[in-house]
């Protein structure tokens, strides 16, 4: 049986947690990191990287790097916000047959859900890898906000990673598990969730282990890429004033720019200002040219302010909708990398007016939540989460004269159902056309289009006439499916989707998924007598033989040391320090036969060889240790002797 991960799939990275003995974990990468970039990209060998390595290789590869696909996934085309995205990205993008954007890396088509896909199945070998275990499913986080189309291209991600996603949910309804587990709060709670490329807000009940969402708001174009947008154009446009030279063209400075911001950013979190030098970033008449711009942390917040007020009037909208006050939340929860800027906490802060908590890590607390509700759904224990969440955005038909007419407004508990009565407008008709749309305005062109649906096989009859029963289900994950049945009869009415997105079938020169075995598990080693610090010495490569035994020699008289010599203690460190090559053994005769005195090489301990091949250790006090067996020629005079014995002795040969 495999393992279920919960993977929170990040616009900048994204990351991995597990449940193991009953304690939610964050998976690391091979590296110790543990986040993963969510890039992938295609190197000048044909050689498609993703996560790390395909960050490395940005600067001189931007053409070829997809970075934030989470940003275009499940839009269309030939919508606006595409278009505004557009102009901040490296890499060029193209319309699929259902105005779909697709991706152009080394002369291939990729789809978003083909991109995702690539980072879903990195994510997957690396936990099999650190688990040493099979992935077969996984939860997996999208943004509040995400639409429906959106979610449904996050499942088509899943499948063609051939990984099971078990369940979706909402990134910052994730976090308030991760803050819950283990707690048995009673209590509301505000998430805060400003990631790398969206931002949410979602307003909860926590009570033990049910988790209700009372409203939630956000922007799917509204994140940390845009905190740099801001930055890199600053540094552009005072580059340009200074110099006279336009980077906005060349990718690679463009790209180089890029990533020096995104440090910056970073260290203006830590201190009052930083420095930004990028050498020979353009040619100039007189000679390479060098950017070196020094950027303040107050000039920084003005150029982000009006982002972060923004994002605060999403409080607002939220905070109505729920007909809460600030004063109803006990506890404000900020999740995501940007909410690491000292600027937005202050913000919140003043916002909310208390200090936002900091019990949850913004960049791991929505994968351990996932990991938290991966865990509910698939273990055997009596750990069960009860999550009621809510409809982002209001679906709805369109009508005549471009009016939309919402359903399911926004903020309604899901899962949920609805139908609707239909008539037809001509006699004898046998087909009806409905779109169904989601989004807030009036006007259903301004709304995203989920799809076309067309109900065939309606009894002929005169017009106004013929009903149709259309039924709208919202599973829990905030997905719709729509299907039709005659009232009268309730025999189901066939039912095609005319227009809408779906799973990217497109061929590659290599198979885009290659699924990897898990490593098998380490067997582990008994423990050892004996636990040697160094590699061990090996022996000699052949043993001398044992000498014969020999009649004693009569006892001869010693001279008696001096009283200083024998009040000397007898241990290692009387004998000087370890003997350098050359020096290794020293012989002492005694009545009873040859003692062989040597140091080990590796511990420095003295052994007494007595002639039998026995060894024993003479260093005083020290715990008893087992040494290998070590006959000792016979000494050496000559220095080359000396040396060519110790080599012999330490490595089997001379």
């Amino acid at each position: 049986m495999g393992v279920t991960i919960g993977i929170d799939l990040g616009t900048t990275n994204s990351c991995a947690a597990v449940v193991k003995d009953e304690k939610p974990r964050v998976i690391s990468d091979t590296g110790g990191g543990f986040t993963i970039p969510s890039m992938v990209a295609v190197d000048d060998k044909g050689n498609r990287l993703v996560g790390q390595p395909a960050k490395r290789q940005s600067l001189i590869n931007p053409v070829n790097t997809i970075y934030g696909a989470k940003r275009l996934i499940g839009r269309r085309f030939q919508s606006k916000v595409t278009g505004d995205v557009k102009k901040h990205l490296l890499y060029d993008m193209a319309q699929g047959d259902n105005d779909d954007v697709l991706i152009q890396m080394a002369g291939e088509i990729y789809g978003l859900d083909e991109v995702s896909a690539l980072i879903i199945d990195k994510v997957r070998n690396t936990a099999q890898d650190i688990l040493e275990e099979e992935v077969t499913s996984a939860v997996v986080t999208v943004p509040a906000y995400f639409n429906d189309r959106q979610r449904q291209a996050v499942k088509d991600a899943g499948k063609i990673a051939e990984l099971e996603v078990l369940r979706i949910i909402n990134e910052p309804t994730a976090a308030a598990l991760a803050y819950g587990w283990g707690k048995h709060l009673n209590e509301r709670v505000a998430v805060y969730d400003l990631g790398g490329g969206t931002f949410d807000l979602s307003l909860l009940e926590v009570r033990d282990n049910v988790y209700e969402v009372r409203a939630t708001g956000g922007d799917t174009f509204l994140g940390g890429v845009d905190f740099d947008n801001r930055l890199i154009e600053h540094i552009i446009d005072s580059f340009k004033k200074q110099n006279g030279e336009d980077m906005s063209k060349d990718r690679i400075a463009l790209q180089r720019i890029k990533d020096a911001c995104e440090r910056a950013k970073i260290d203006l979190s830590l201190k009052q200002e930083t420095r930004i030098n990028i050498p020979f970033i353009a040619m100039g008449d007189d000679g390479p040219m060098n950017l070196d711009i020094t950027v303040t942390r107050d000039e920084f917040n003005s150029m982000v302010g009006d982002l972060i007020d923004k994002t605060l009037v999403t409080c607002e909208q939220v905070l109505g909708d729920a007909e809460w006050t600030v004063n109803d939340i006990e506890d404000v929860l900020l999740v995501g990398g940007q909410t690491r800027m000292p600027y937005v906490q202050e913000k919140v802060g003043e916002f909310f007016g208390k200090q936002p908590s900091k019990n949850v890590h913004p960049d791991e607390a929505v994968a351990i939540g996932a990991a938290l509700m991966a865990y509910s759904l698939t273990s055997a224990s009596d750990y069960r989460i009860t999550l009621i969440d809510v409809l982002p955005m209001s679906i709805g038909v369109a009508l005549a004269k471009d009016k939309f007419h919402k359903i399911f407004p926004r903020n309604t508990a899901i899962p949920n159902a609805t139908s609707m009565v239909f008539t037809t407008s001509k006699d004898n008709q046998n087909q009806l056309k409905l779109k169904i749309c989601q989004g807030e305005s009036d006007k259903s062109s301004e709304n995203e289009l989920l799809g076309e649906f067309v109900f065939s096989g309606i009894p002929p009859a005169p017009k106004g006439q013929a009903r149709l029963e259309v039924i709208l289900k919202l599973s829990p994950e905030g997905m719709l499916t729509v299907e039709a049945q005659d009232p009268d009869s309730k025999q189901w009415i066939e039912t095609t989707i005319a227009v809408t997105s779906g799973l990217t079938q497109k061929t590659h020169k290599t198979k885009l998924i290659d699924k990897k075995e898990p490593p098998k598990k380490k067997e582990q080693s008994q423990p050892k007598a004996e636990t040697q610090t160094r590699p061990p010495v090996p022996p000699p490569a052949k043993s001398a033989p044992k000498p014969p035994p020999t009649k004693p020699e009569p006892p001869k008289k010693e001279k008696t040391p001096p009283p200083a010599a024998q009040a000397a203690p007898k241990r290692p460190d009387s004998w000087g320090p370890p003997p350098s090559p050359g020096l290794g053994i020293q012989t002492k005769k005694t009545a009873s036969g040859k003692v062989v005195l040597k140091r080990d090489p590796i511990t420095g301990n003295i052994i007494k060889n007595t002639g039998d091949g026995d060894q024993e250790k003479t260093s005083g006090d020290e715990p008893k240790r087992e040494f290998k067996r070590y006959h000792a020629p016979p000494p050496p005079t000559p220095i080359g002797t000396k040396i060519s014995t110790w080599i012999k002795g330490l490595f089997g040969k001379s």
